[in-house]
Order: C-alpha cells, then sequence, then structure tokens
C-alpha cells in the first residue's frame, strides 16, 4: 500500500505520547511539593515515634543494669512492644488531627496541653490493653513511671526541634512551599504583601492579578463588562501559572465582585481562598458551621462545652472539700490572730462580678482595718490601712482561703480569671477591649494572669491590660490540665507572690 508523505503542519502536531509527557511535565511541580511536604510531615511522625522509642528502652535497660537479672535482649523487647504501642496511639491521633500538616505547623505554636491529654490517654489505653491481655506484671511499676515522666517532656522537646527544622526549611524557595496566586485591587494586593512575608507562610507567591477599579459614574453593562475582561485576563494567567492556591483579595463588602470572582476561580484546578480582611488573623479558629439548618463563619466557640462545664466543676467541689477539711485548723488560727490583732469580723465580703456579669458577694479575711463609711479604694504598697497580720495573710495569699466557700457555692471556681471590685470593672471595662470577656467563665481564687505576676495595684491601663491578655489566653486555652497546672504553679512558683502586699 502506497502512504503518502504527510505535509509538514501535521507533522509538527504533537503525538498522544507528547500530550501525555506534557501533562505530566506541567503536573511535575505540584507533584514534587506533594512529596515533599509527605516526606516533611512523615519526618515528625518519625521523629516522635524515634523520642519514644528512645525513651523507653533507655528507662528499660538502665533498669535492667541497675536491678534487673534478666537478659538485655528481652528487656530490649518488652521496651519496643510498650513502645510500639503507645507510638500507634499517638502517631495515629496526631495524624487524624492533622498536627503533623505543614499548613498547621506554620500557623501555631506547640500546644502543650494538648500534647499532654494525648500522652494521658495512651497511657490510659496501655493499661487497658495490659489488663485485658493480663501482661500488667510483665513491666516494672519504677520502669513504668519513669517512662511516663521522662517521656512527655521528651516527646515535648521533640516536636519542638522538628518544627523549628521545618519552618526553616520550609521557605518560599522551597520545593515544598505552596505556589500562590494574588487576585484583587492594587491597595488590597498592597496591603497582603505589607502583611504577609511569604517566606514565613510557607508560599511562594508565583504571580499577581491586578482588577481595575470601576468608574462609580460607568453604567451597568460598562463595569460587567470591565470586570469580566479583567477576570478573563486573570484566569487565562492562573492558567499558565498552574499555582496551587487562588487568593482573592476583594473586600467581601463588594459583594458583586466576589461572586463574580468564585465562579470565574472555580474553574481552574487551583485552591480557591476568600480572604476577609484581618478577620481572618483576628480569629485564626474561624470556621463555617451549621446551627440547626442555618450556615454560618464561627470565629469563637462557647468558652466550656457542657462535658468541660461538669469535668471543671467537679475538680473545684473535690479540691475544695479537701483543702477545708485539711486546712481547717490553719483556717482557725488565722481567724483567732484576726481578732486578736484589731477589731472587726474575720471576713470580709464585697460585691464583685461573677459569671455572665452576675454580682456576689467574695468571702476574705480581712487584712485592713475597718472603717466607717469609708469610699472604695484599692489597696496600694505600704497602705496604712493594712494591719500586721493581714501583711502576713496578703504575702502569702492566704487572705484567699475563704474564697473556698464561694467555690463550693458555686459563684467561683479554682482557677479562672480574679474577680475585681464593681467599680473597677465598671471603669475599664469602657477602657480595655474585650475586658468584659473576663465574665465568660466563673473567676477563680488563681488564675493564669496571678501566676505570671500580674497582681497588686494597677497603676496604668497597661498593667490591667496585661493582665486582661493573661485572663482571655486562659479562657481561649483551657484545659483540665491547665488548671492543675495553674494550682502546682500557684504553691510553688515564687512570681505567684509577686507584688503581694
Amino acid at each position: 500500500m502506497f502512504h503518502e508523505r504527510l505535509p509538514e503542519t501535521f507533522q509538527a502536531l504533537p503525538t498522544a505520547v507528547d500530550r501525555s509527557r506534557d501533562v505530566w511535565s506541567a503536573l511535575l511541580p505540584r507533584r514534587g511539593r506533594a512529596l515533599a511536604r509527605i516526606a516533611m510531615s512523615s519526618s515528625m511522625a518519625l521523629a516522635e515515634i524515634g523520642a519514644i522509642v528512645a525513651v523507653i528502652l533507655c528507662v528499660e535497660l538502665g533498669y535492667q543494669i541497675a536491678f534487673g537479672d534478666e537478659s538485655a535482649w528481652l528487656s530490649a523487647f518488652r521496651g519496643l512492644r510498650l513502645s510500639a504501642l503507645l507510638s500507634v496511639i499517638i502517631v495515629a491521633t496526631n495524624a487524624l488531627r492533622e498536627d503533623y500538616s505543614l499548613d498547621d505547623i506554620m500557623a501555631q505554636k506547640v500546644n502543650v496541653q494538648r500534647m499532654a491529654s494525648l500522652w494521658l490517654v495512651a497511657w490510659a489505653a496501655v493499661l487497658v490493653v495490659g489488663f485485658l491481655t493480663k501482661t500488667t506484671n510483665d513491666y516494672s511499676r519504677l520502669v513504668s513511671i519513669a517512662s511516663f515522666v521522662v517521656g512527655l517532656p521528651a516527646l515535648v522537646a521533640t516536636r519542638m526541634a522538628a518544627i523549628h527544622l521545618v519552618r526553616r526549611g520550609l521557605n518560599s524557595g522551597s520545593a515544598s512551599a505552596s505556589r500562590v496566586h494574588l487576585v484583587g485591587y492594587e491597595e488590597d494586593i498592597a496591603q497582603f504583601h505589607a502583611s504577609h512575608e511569604a517566606g514565613h507562610l510557607g508560599s511562594r507567591i508565583v504571580g499577581t492579578s491586578y482588577l481595575r477599579r470601576v468608574d462609580a459614574a460607568a453604567d451597568t453593562a460598562t463595569r460587567h463588562d470591565q470586570l469580566q475582561e479583567d477576570l478573563d485576563l486573570a484566569v487565562s494567567v492562573v492558567r499558565f501559572l498552574r499555582p496551587d492556591d487562588v487568593f482573592v483579595l476583594v473586600p467581601w463588602s463588594d459583594t458583586a465582585e466576589v461572586e463574580r470572582c468564585i465562579d470565574a476561580f472555580l474553574r481552574v484546578p487551583s485552591a480557591l481562598h476568600l480572604r476577609p480582611g484581618t478577620v481572618l488573623d483576628r480569629f485564626p479558629d474561624m470556621r463555617v458551621a451549621r446551627v440547626g439548618g442555618v450556615s454560618g463563619i464561627n470565629i469563637g466557640r462557647r468558652p466550656l462545652n457542657v462535658a468541660e462545664i461538669v469535668l471543671k466543676r467537679a475538680l473545684d467541689l473535690t479540691v475544695a472539700t479537701i483543702a477545708i477539711i485539711s486546712l481547717s485548723p490553719l483556717l482557725a488560727a488565722i481567724a483567732v490572730a484576726i481578732k486578736l490583732d484589731s477589731p472587726g469580723p474575720v471576713f470580709f465580703r464585697q460585691k464583685r462580678y461573677g459569671f455572665n456579669q452576675q454580682p456576689f458577694g467574695v468571702f476574705k479575711f480581712r487584712s485592713m482595718r475597718t472603717e466607717a463609711n469609708a469610699a472604695f479604694r484599692q489597696a496600694t504598697r505600704n497602705d496604712s490601712r493594712i494591719t500586721r497580720v493581714g501583711a502576713i495573710l496578703r504575702r502569702t495569699n492566704l487572705d484567699e482561703l475563704p474564697q473556698l466557700l464561694n467555690v463550693l457555692k458555686g459563684e467561683m471556681s479554682l482557677v479562672g480569671p480574679r474577680p475585681h471590685a464593681l467599680a473597677h470593672d465598671r471603669s475599664f471595662e469602657r477602657r480595655i477591649a474585650l475586658y468584659a470577656r473576663r465574665h465568660n467563665v466563673r473567676p477563680g481564687i488563681t488564675g493564669w494572669a496571678q501566676v505570671n505576676g500580674y497582681r497588686g495595684e494597677t497603676l496604668t491601663d497597661l498593667d490591667m491590660e496585661r493582665r486582661v491578655a493573661c485572663d482571655l489566653h486562659y479562657i481561649d486555652n483551657w484545659s483540665i490540665w491547665f488548671d492543675i497546672q495553674i494550682m502546682i504553679r500557684t504553691i510553688i512558683s515564687r512570681r505567684a507572690y509577686k507584688n503581694a502586699f
């Protein structure tokens, strides 16, 4: 059969193999980025597994060298069995929570409370498995306790070191950096560049498409055509650059323009993001949530859910009851000392705002001389009204012990923002942003601000702003372990007694 030579035009057309190769070549940067990010996330998980295995093997072998009579191989096998179970629980949970996600790593710091909670849960699971398999007697109590105590700090240190290395490696020039294209008005894009350094975000800006401001006097058809022209050009550029993510920086107030941007960029194979100014920066946990049949943007959850309220209340009642019973001799001795030192009642009671700004009477041991018809005045350093016994009580925080009664009554918690006098609340609420959020949880006998030294006299608004910042941090990061940590630091930390007078 005779075959004519194909025209040169047709010979120049790419074959199916060539087209396939071109497609894969276009996808290689994205595929390479995905592989690099998977490798970095996997390295973090492997580092944590290594830390768990190293700690348990070292403890197990050290115990055998010091006290045991078994072979090193048997001891090592037992340690590997325990570390394998712990590693599976911890790594699987972190993977499900996306704790190894590089985007999550770039967005937040190490959450020690979250890691401590998971460590406790993992050990609880180990105990359950050991009970069911009747293998609890295989492990020394000393080895188990030492592994539990040493393991968490080692795990936290490993996570911090891994995150530090990942953040150093995840710069704008690395293969794992997200390739970002920006779309918006010139001033919004300039503001984005001024507010964010791409290298610190683990991303690389590969392109920018500017939308022109439409003359307000122009008719609807002209405005529509101009925006459509800009969007068509932007979509063409995005198709050519193939970025991983497209950020539409058009303000949400321009509803029609935002809708048209969404319609335009949903047609390109990139992740689409809307950025409503500084709102997302202010509320990093913002998410879309549904309440019944209504969808909305959730910028903050309730301070405590029902389960957390029950857990916190159980801790309050248990500790407060034990404290009152065990400290009753001390309480009686303080009451006698107050009566002998100066005339007046043993207890001082004052109105304070509690949960949801509901007033209640707070109990304290009286530390000042009584003055008839005296107006409220905050105690100051070297205040002449403070009695000799009162000075000791204030320096040691013992004047706060009667507030255990407020805890039992449900008016206060052991840990929470300290309640202030009503006059202070009304004054600072008008001058300090989000001051009233302190009343979204029950006030506490001690708190995160107190153990950090922010207590006592507030001479300036800055003094109160620092205290409020600590209170809001506590509300946003509450956990039962955070409460326990604060209670322990209240007793042993020197900073908890700072500014006490």
